[in-house]
């Protein structure tokens, strides 16, 4: 494995790479939206998760976190980088850091996660999609923040949102 760091992929496997990449970004994205049929897209249907308090079905978990999710925050940020990435015939391991801030819904405070996803992806008929994720915690923070979306330097910007009011529907069809 650690032979082939460095070495120069061919067109398939560029390829191969980026589908996986825009599947980890389109999962944190699903989040953030909470689109819960977009995240069902990314896991095959027997796919499974952990995210230590839940166990079980992907699609089962997309209805269940983004009910949390609205419950408990204003604003989510998931940020996927460092991700490396294996193959083995048909099956892809990833391990990618994630850095998620969490805009509590009084504005006044924010948890922040720092940890790794530990992906497995399965390619079925030339589409790579989520067989398996399980999370992995570092370290996470809960701190006050001071609101500045409505002060003068900000106050002009279009603003973020869960729903479909969010900007990003429109130029992401």
């Amino acid at each position: 494995m650690q032979e082939s760091i460095g070495k120069v992929p061919d067109l398939q496997g560029l390829a191969h790479r980026s589908a996986i990449m825009e599947l980890l970004s389109s999962h944190s994205r699903c989040l953030d939206r909470l689109d819960a049929a977009g995240l069902k897209a990314l896991y095959w249907p027997d796919a499974q998760v952990d995210y230590g308090g839940f166990k079980g079905s992907a699609h089962e978990f997309a209805g269940i976190v983004m009910v949390a999710l609205q419950k408990q925050y204003e604003l989510t940020q998931h940020r996927v980088s460092n991700t490396l990435i294996r193959f083995d015939a048909e099956t892809a391991f990833t391990e990618s850091y994630v850095f998620a801030k969490h805009l509590v819904r009084d504005g006044n405070s924010e948890m922040v996660f720092s940890g790794r996803y530990l992906d497995q992806f399965e390619l079925r008929e030339q589409f790579w999609k989520f067989r398996h994720r399980h999370v992995v915690m570092d370290w996470s923070r809960t701190g006050a923040v001071e609101d500045e979306r409505e002060s003068q330097s900000f106050k002009a910007l279009s603003k973020g949102s869960q729903d479909a009011n969010d900007l990003s529907w429109h130029y992401l069809p």
